[in-house]
């Protein structure tokens, strides 16, 4: 059977007809790519219509014919065969000696021309269903041991994981070194990142992670890759962390390039911040623009606060200008936003009404990461209802149909330890509940539904995800591979540590750094220095900052000392210090924590403390150092031991109705395709349980039966 991965094309009608024969034919393997890749050539970008890999005939490139006009056509393939050629020729894994050994053949297919009288041979022009089988069962590949390989050059779409500059190392086991592997390692874009670049949905599109899944480079690369599909369109990518526009911008101008040879027209791709203000260029932001184009009232930061309050001033602010806007002006062809997890529904829905028909939104989160505390609804509610019916609807995935709801389950930032020790912290896992209110859960907030922890990766180890029922669950070799810990032990990827003053902390901090710098081979761009606190940051990391300036070593605060949009110094010679706010989104190889004790306790709002030492932990490629003082850190430290004596699982009893019903609630926004698959499995599952007991059907006639059982027990759904 063909895997079909759905890009964008500007020949719907025979890619629909194409994939139709593949979706026909299930005696034929690979993977069929439609709208992928482009070429770049000294002419610009060059689109392939469709390209099919496969494990028997090697590689077929169709180029598509809409209507019935074929003169020129053998050119067109002569064009298209030495294109695919050169770019193939550049991997040394495709190549012996100077010999490409990757079979190129060249398909035009064109459906509304009807029945030919005669094909020639060198040219092959398939009009139909029956003429394409028959030229397929032609093609033979004598080099059938570079499929695989042949597969990870085309499903990697881009080495843009790599570093961003050279790096000079001596020491074959100093930091620089390990991370210089490590970043090479995952240089490559997985095949469920590179699929989620490539698959286009006309309408609504959302994509699901964990921090380091790749969620930011999958957006940015999106975005590319509709401009040089469809340079004419008008594209805008928005956010809320104003450090991450340098980043977007580097990512997509650096694909872009890699992928057409070009520089982006920044006049139709736009990377805007989601708020704005006025005055133009660097200022420009979504709502501003929205209110701006449809004449209504623009509110800033302090006139909605005063306005709407402290809760939701953004999202008020949103809602005034719909409704205060009868005929909304269109703006964008495609809008991209990153970190919508920080934003209320309002935003998301004024991002779709200013979009033209047919609205293509594609929307990226990490519930995790939400300094909020306020989930995002299901797609359904956040974009409302049209004579009765939602606008939205995520219908479920179908085979050779592009996916509305797109996971990403692999964390390639953070190491098992690492990622384990932060969802533990955040959640409370280990936390000790106070000794007046033994009855209190340990945990601080939980998922609406069980199944969630599956979905980013966990799996039951022991016990079941029920009610009131233990249960301990780890993290798999897929989901966090091993080779993100293997590198340094435990002891050096996580240290959690106590001191008696902050003067002792931040002496301790400067000198790690000069380590760091002077002896590590790190360089100042892989150090970051987090202040989770974003109010005390500035106050806070000023006596490090000193101490460090007195060693001959520059700093900056992130937004204080730089421009919004800057995190890193552009010529990577200072150390960046931030608060929790302007991390995320960042990462670095060594993350040091300071003042966490902050984070450890609170009679208000300790779900988002321990969120903000979740997404602080997150921030790390490699090694991250906790750090704190007085009693409070050491509450942190004892969290912490109970997960290194847990072998970094999470054993905890699973919260019920009524213990849910006091700590904070991570919804999943289950779409109405997802709910009623879940009610019509349930159905099946009830009419099954009747039929057996009213004698209609006996146990041994129920295929996969003992499958099923085994599975249960694997998933913890039963008890033995």
């Amino acid at each position: 059977m063909v895997t079909i991965i759905t890009g964008t094309t500007k020949k719907p009608v025979s890619s629909e007809r194409l994939k139709k024969f593949f979706q026909n034919h299930e005696e034929f393997q690979g993977y069929l790519y439609i709208g992928y890749p482009i070429i770049g050539t000294i002419e610009g970008a060059y689109p392939i219509d469709c390209l099919w890999i496969s494990p028997d005939i090697g590689l077929v490139v169709f180029n598509l014919i809409e209507g019935k006009e074929i003169e020129g056509y053998q050119e067109i393939q002569d064009d298209c065969a030495n294109k695919i050629e050169a770019k193939l020729k550049g991997y040394r894994e495709l190549v012996n000696k100077r010999n490409l050994c990757v079979e190129i053949n060249i398909i035009t297919y064109a459906p509304a021309i009807g029945n030919k009288k005669e094909n020639d041979n060198d040219y092959p022009l398939c009009s139909t269903e029956y003429e394409l089988e028959q030229q397929i069962k032609k093609l033979k590949w004598e080099n059938k041991s570079y499929y695989q390989n042949l597969v990870s050059v085309l499903q990697a779409i881009s080495t843009i994981r790599k570093g961003k500059k050279r790096r000079e190392t001596t020491n074959s086991d100093s930091r620089g070194t390990k991370l210089k592997k490590l970043e090479d390692s995952i240089a490559n874009l997985d095949n469920q990142q590179s699929r989620a670049v490539i698959e286009t949905v006309e309408g609504v599109q959302r994509i699901r992670g964990l921090a380091g899944s790749g969620k930011t480079i999958v957006l940015a690369l999106k975005a590319a890759y509709l401009h040089a599909q469809h340079p004419e369109w008008k594209i805008a990518i928005t956010f809320n962390t104003r450090s991450l526009k340098g980043q977007l911008r580097q990512l997509i101008n650096t694909f872009y390039i890699e992928q057409t040879n070009e520089e982006p027209n920044w006049e139709n791709i736009n990377i805007v911040h989601a708020w704005g203000a006025p005055g133009g260029g660097e200022k420009n932001g979504i709502y501003y623009m929205f209110c701006n184009t449809n004449n209504v009232e623009y509110y800033d930061f302090i006139t909605a606060k005063n306005k709407f309050g402290l809760n939701d001033p953004f999202g008020e602010a949103c809602n005034k200008a719909l409704a205060d806007t009868q005929n909304i002006s269109f703006l964008y062809d495609v809008i991209l936003i990153d970190e919508a997890q920080d934003f209320s529904p309002a935003f998301l829905k004024l991002c779709y009404e200013m979009l033209k028909p047919p609205k293509r939104l594609v929307y990226a989160y990490d519930e995790l990461q939400n300094l909020r505390l306020q989930s995002l609804p299901a797609p359904e509610e956040i974009f409302g209802t049209e004579n009765g019916k939602p606008r939205v609807v995520f219908k479920a995935a179908n085979e050779g149909e592009p996916q509305q709801d797109i996971i990403l389950e692999k964390c390639y930032r953070n190491s098992r330890p690492t990622l384990v020790t932060a969802h533990a912290l955040g959640f409370g896992i280990y936390r000790k509940p106070k000794e007046s209110n033994k009855s209190e859960s340990n945990l601080v907030q939980m998922f609406d539904q069980s199944s969630l922890w599956n979905d980013i990766g966990y799996e039951v180890e022991e016990g079941t995800l029920e009610e009131g029922k233990r249960v301990v669950l780890k993290r798999t070799n897929t989901s966090s591979p091993v080779f993100l810990e293997n590198h340094s032990p435990i002891d050096d990827l996580i240290i959690f540590k106590k001191f008696n003053t902050k003067e002792e902390q931040d002496n301790w901090v400067a000198e790690e750094i000069r380590k760091n710098l002077r002896e590590d081979e790190l360089r100042s761009d892989d150090i970051i220095v987090i202040n989770p606190n974003p109010v005390t940051t500035k106050l806070n990391v000023a006596p490090i900052r000193s101490l460090l300036f007195q060693k001959g070593i520059q700093t900056h605060t992130a937004g204080v000392d730089t421009a919004p949009d800057i995190f890193f110094s552009e010529n990577n010679d200072s150390i960046a210090f931030t608060g929790i706010y302007r991390a995320k989104g960042n990462e670095a190889g060594m993350v040091y924590i300071v003042n966490a004790e902050t984070c450890f306790d609170s009679h208000f709002d300790l779900a988002k403390l321990r969120n903000q030492l979740f997404t602080a932990i997150t921030r790390s490629k490699a090694w991250v150092r906790v750090l704190g003082v007085g009693d409070l850190m050491e509450g942190l430290i004892e969290e912490y031991e109970k997960v290194k004596k847990h072998n970094f699982t999470l054993e905890f009893i699973y919260p019920t109705k009524e213990q849910r019903n006091h700590m904070n609630i991570i919804n999943r926004d289950m779409s109405e395709a997802e709910k009623n698959k879940i009610k019509e499995n349930n159905r099946n599952i009830l009419n099954l349980i009747s039929e057996i007991k009213n004698g209609d059907i006996r146990i041994e006639d129920i295929n996969g039966l003992n499958e099923l059982l085994s599975l249960l027990n694997q998933k913890g759904g039963i008890n033995n």
